[in-house]
Order: structure tokens, then C-alpha cells, then sequence
């Protein structure tokens, strides 16, 4: 596993490899491993998005979880940036109930890349599970120019 963080209008996030995937980011861990060419091309698009000048990541991804897990990974993943789903939007693509995909989302190993902040609760902003909770969920969303839900 190799590993490298990165400061950001967030916390510090740490990306975590693993072969030739991403499998994890985690927050205020300063963990350090060898740069790998991957870690650092996902150094690089953290940092683009946060300056406004990535609307997609473009990694490889290898998220742990469930089968469930990974189609709610997917339907995350499909949120263009600014925009927002709710819990029940994804559950009714998926023909599940909201309850699941809120754990799911809650579950995200990559949240930011995976973008469980853009899933939202109906007519709420719903939870977050990343640090400073719904607070860095804001953040993000304002970072995305997402401000309808907010106002």
C-alpha cells in the first residue's frame, strides 16, 4: 500500500494505492509511502479540482464494498460536479429503498472522487461521513458552485 496526502480547502487528505488503483482517501492522516506515479496523478487532479479546473476525476478506482456498494459507487460517480441526486433518486434507479444508499454513501472508502457529497437528502443536505461532517459537505458543494441547494 503506498500513500500520499495532500493540504486542501477541506483538510488534508490522504490518497492511499493499492497495485494500480486508488482504494482509498482519508482525512487529516499525513501518511506518506513512495509518490507513485498514480499517487501523484491523483495529487494532481485533487488539487484541479479544488481550484476549480476539474469537473471529472480520471483514476483508476478500486473501492472496497458490497455489489450493492459498488453500484451505489457507481451512480455517485455519474453526478456531474455542481449537481446533486437525492438518497431516493439513486434507490429508485437502483429499485432499492433510500435507507441502503445513505449507508452506502456513508460507506464510500473515496469520498471526493467518489462523490458521496453531491447525494443529498429530500428537501435536507443528509449526512456526511468525511471530517467536519455536513460542514465539509457544504464546502464541497459551495467549491462546486452547487449554491441553489444552499441558499
Amino acid at each position: 500500500m503506498n500513500a500520499a496526502y495532500l493540504n486542501t480547502p477541506v483538510g488534508t487528505l490522504t490518497l492511499i494505492a493499492q497495485d494500480d488503483a486508488i482504494t482509498g482517501l482519508v482525512w487529516d492522516r499525513r501518511q506518506d509511502g513512495p509518490c507513485t506515479p498514480l499517487l501523484q496523478e491523483g495529487l494532481d487532479q485533487l488539487s484541479a479540482y479544488f481550484d476549480g479546473r476539474l469537473a471529472q476525476f480520471d483514476l483508476p478506482l478500486a473501492p472496497a464494498g458490497t455489489e450493492f456498494q459498488q453500484q451505489v459507487y457507481t451512480a455517485m460517480s455519474a453526478i456531474p460536479r455542481g449537481e446533486t441526486l437525492s438518497y431516493g433518486d439513486i434507490a429508485t434507479a437502483l429499485g432499492v429503498s433510500p435507507q441502503p444508499v445513505g449507508q452506502a454513501c456513508g460507506s464510500n472508502p473515496i469520498p471526493v472522487i467518489i462523490p458521496c457529497h453531491r447525494v443529498v437528502g429530500t428537501g435536507h443536505l443528509g449526512g456526511f461521513s468525511g471530517a467536519g461532517g455536513v460542514e465539509t459537505k457544504v464546502k464541497l458543494l459551495q467549491g462546486e458552485g452547487a449554491y441553489s441547494l444552499l441558499i
